[in-house]
């Protein structure tokens, strides 16, 4: 059997079984960079979410905000003060990270962290009125931001919206 078929059997040699067997990696080709570049959902949205959060982040500052901690504060904004799993879940992180972003919220005042009444177990996130009023100050801030992007944007924000959902 030639040592040239890529699917050789028992470990014979390949292309570039040479190259691997010295720890020389195979060269990816730069066309597959080029590929990467172009039509990876992932990295074109990672750099959206990086460009948003940076956008947002300044809009917010003045409020001794970024766009976590308004993004946070919003999801405890509810007729009851929430348990961790829910809030965790809309904001897309685990219970040990969404506890650690709570961690300054809580050292600024704005969330406190509650037993519940009815299971004691059971911790309910509680937006303190301080933490409202921040809210409430960056909420026309956040509007006209958003408002900005969305009319820059080159598609129906709307249909933006539904595509990132689809992805859960």
């Amino acid at each position: 059997m030639s040592n040239s078929s890529s699917n050789a059997p028992d470990g014979a040699a390949g292309p570039g079984a040479a190259a691997a067997a010295s720890g020389v990696p195979r060269p990816v080709p730069f066309a597959t960079t080029l590929e990467v570049r172009d039509a990876c959902l992932c990295l074109h949205v990672q750099r959206a979410a990086r460009m948003l959060a940076r956008r947002f982040d300044e809009a917010l500052r003045p409020f001794g905000l970024n766009n976590g901690q308004f993004s946070l504060l919003m999801a405890l904004n509810r007729p009851e003060p929430p348990p961790l799993g829910p809030v965790a879940q809309l904001l897309g992180m685990d219970r040990t990270t969404l506890t650690a972003a709570l961690k300054p919220l809580q050292r600024a005042g704005l969330v406190k962290v509650g037993i519940d009444a009815k299971d004691r177990r059971t911790r309910r996130l509680i937006l303190t009125a301080a933490g409202q009023a921040r809210l409430a100050a960056a909420v026309p801030v956040w509007r006209a931001e958003h408002r900005a992007l969305e009319a820059g944007l080159p598609l129906d924000p709307n249909l933006l919206r539904d595509g990132l959902k689809a992805l859960r």
